[in-house]
């Protein structure tokens, strides 16, 4: 192409993503900051309708659990609930739990046998003796966050994303427990693990997320200028159709498109490769992603001695057969003891790359799986999974981020019935109150959905493949600017 055409191509492309690139700046540094942003939270108010909570869906409702005295606390992503087995009144019951919906972010809930409540948040365990929530200290590992909790017998097992921390009671202290590596553990990660770890620079540690931090202003630095650069002969032709100087406003317009100019050349490389980083993310090139696996960068938070890092998810103890059930990013695994070696399992059922929200037993003793690909009835003795809705036998390929029932809860102890909770649709079963529907979302969440692109609720579907365009796009505009000035060099 000539060099008008290059040049058309970088003006209206950037002129049309500019904002939407502004918004994955601005996004990014808050998702690259959590524990800053932990105790802020966004009205749902001020976001579109799709986001107000609306028969439990969202996630609000993840699981319940039943205690001996009839009562039955309902939690989820927002906090917990507490209710009777007749499910007709429902009360907020999150008192001394921080006031940060991240921190409201409940995986799991159990009660010992002397009546106390123990509820998994993500980055924090509670306990609840009748007087409100405390917090109970874990030795955690950096960084570490909380996936599950286990009661068997008087052991308590919390299970972090990359060790398990076990205790008996009273449940005052919790030693950590790093699990064997599995049997053919080769030290290989997640080909998408590690894509994401590059994208948001926390592959080397802090250092590496303030980098990608400077990289998202001099984008915004770009965003600006450029933006600058289109606007002001306008406004200099105007001012000069009046009879006066622009003397300023021209200067103005020199400087914006050297600092564009120099900015865009000296960062072409990491700008391109922060885009393609971001592009790869999503689907459809995020389903390529997790199937392939490749070595962990050396000396890297990717570079761990434990086999785990960064890949538990849930813990089941299967009493029928005298083990524990591990699911992981790897796949679901047994073990005789939790100090036994993981022995990995075949013909299980389809889960979701974004992992298990519901595994229990159901009636007849199989266990239902569910996430966000679906629920599925697994029969272990038979090693056969059945779709929980059409009874028809499950595929044996792992299940896309997204299925025709994405999954988020399930519950079984209200009204003598059970019952699904779908992410989007919820669920008619239990009556939500209408005072719920308008519960905050933490910023770090708000900043997500920006980031991610569904924020933009007008698109519907379509914002499952925003990333894709949206991510060709900015390459296409970061390239277009980089071959105008080569051009104009030669």
């Amino acid at each position: 192409m000539k060099r008008i055409t290059w040049k058309k191509h970088h003006k209206w492309f950037g002129i049309i993503f500019a904002l939407f690139m502004l918004m994955f700046c601005l996004s990014g540094i808050v998702l690259n900051h959590r524990a800053l942003v932990a105790d802020i939270n966004v009205g749902r108010d001020y976001l579109p309708d799709d986001y107000k909570y609306k028969d439990w869906n969202l996630g609000l409702l993840r699981g319940s659990v039943r205690c001996n005295d009839n009562n039955v606390f309902i939690y989820g992503n927002s906090g917990i609930w507490k209710t009777d087995s007749t499910g007709h009144s429902v009360s907020d019951f999150n008192k001394g739990l921080p006031e940060g919906v991240d921190f409201r972010n409940i995986k799991a809930m159990v009660q010992t046998p002397d009546g106390s409540l123990f509820a998994a948040g993500q980055f924090g365990l509670y306990r609840n003796d009748g007087k409100g929530w405390e917090s109970t200290p874990l030795k955690f590992s950096k960084h570490e966050r909380i996936s599950d909790l286990v009661l068997k017998g008087d052991t308590m097992v919390v299970v972090g994303r990359s060790y398990l921390y076990t205790s008996v009671s009273p449940y005052n202290e919790f030693s950590r427990l790093e699990l064997k590596a599995p049997e053919g553990y080769d030290g290989k990660v997640s080909l998408f693990r590690t894509v994401w770890l590059m994208h948001s620079g926390e592959m080397f540690g802090t250092v590496g997320k303030l980098v990608m931090d400077a990289v998202a202003i001099i984008l915004i630095l770009l965003c600006l200028t450029g933006i600058a650069y289109w606007l002001l002969p306008k406004y200099i032709r105007r001012i000069r159709r009046r009879g006066k100087t622009a003397k300023g406003s021209t200067q103005l317009m020199k400087s914006s498109l050297n600092w564009h100019d120099k900015l865009g050349r000296y960062t072409f490389v990491i700008l391109m490769f922060v885009s393609f980083t971001g592009w790869c993310l999503r689907p459809p090139v995020l389903i390529a992603l997790v199937s392939f696996r490749t070595p962990a960068i050396p000396y890297t938070v990717a570079d761990s001695d434990n086999a785990w890092n960064d890949r538990l998810r849930m813990l089941r103890y299967d009493a029928e057969y005298g083990d524990w059930l591990l699911s992981s990013s790897e796949g679901i695994f047994s073990l005789a003891t939790l100090q036994s070696v993981p022995v990995k399992l075949e013909n299980t059922p389809p889960v979701s790359v974004m992992g298990l929200n519901v595994w229990q037993k159901d009636s007849c003793g199989n266990w239902l799986t569910g996430s966000f690909s679906g629920m599925y009835v697994w029969d272990r003795s038979r090693q056969i999974s059945t779709d929980y809705f059409t009874g028809e036998k499950a595929e044996d390929v792992a299940g896309p981020p997204f299925g025709k029932y994405a999954v988020s809860g399930y519950c079984d102890n209200i009204r003598e019935k059970t019952f699904v909770v779908e992410y989007y649709k919820g669920t008619t079963a239990l009556h939500m109150p209408e005072n719920l529907s308008s519960l905050p979302m933490s910023l770090w969440n708000f900043a997500q959905e920006i980031h991610t692109g569904r924020i933009y609720t007008i698109l519907g579907k379509g914002t499952l493949i925003y990333i894709f365009f949206a991510g060709l796009a900015a390459l296409w505009c970061i390239y277009t600017g980089f071959v105008i000035r080569r051009k104009k060099r030669e």
